[in-house]
């Protein structure tokens, strides 16, 4: 295969190119992540979460996609679960609200429509988490 500079490139070697990413860790070692910008939203969401992974975003605004890395049989809690909703909250523009609703699914249920602009996805088996946007460090 040859790129655009006219190189020839190992179609094997070839990877997405990596999100840009807000990084988080959770008590107990959980890893979160946030997408910086649509197109890094887009990778997070369907290109580097792996199935039962758990994705967040906040409802009904604009915000970042966000990614609670899931453990080899390991299942995170509700707490862990509420941080990672809090933290999407966070990198929304809810940011400086109250108490502010987040959607969650595994990122198996989360499909992009054809043509979508970055950053736009379908979600499926949502559960709505209601919590305070923080960035984790409180």
């Amino acid at each position: 295969m040859v790129s655009r500079t006219g190189k020839k490139r190992d179609k094997d070697s070839f990877s997405p190119p990596e999100p840009r990413v807000f990084r988080y860790e959770l008590p107990g070692g959980w890893e979160v992540l946030a997408g910086k910008t649509d197109e890094d939203n887009d990778l997070l969401s369907l290109k580097t979460a792996r199935p039962n992974d758990w994705w967040f975003h906040v409802r009904g605004m604009p915000g970042s996609h966000v990614v609670l890395r899931a453990r080899d049989g390991e299942q995170p809690d509700s707490q862990v679960k509420k941080q990672a909703a809090a933290i999407a909250a966070y990198h929304s523009k809810a940011r400086n609200g109250g108490i502010v609703p987040v959607s969650c699914t595994q990122a198996c249920n989360v499909t992009k429509p054809r043509g979508a602009k970055p950053g736009t996805v379908h979600i499926k088996k949502e559960v709505v988490y209601k919590v305070r946007p923080s960035s984790g460090e409180e």
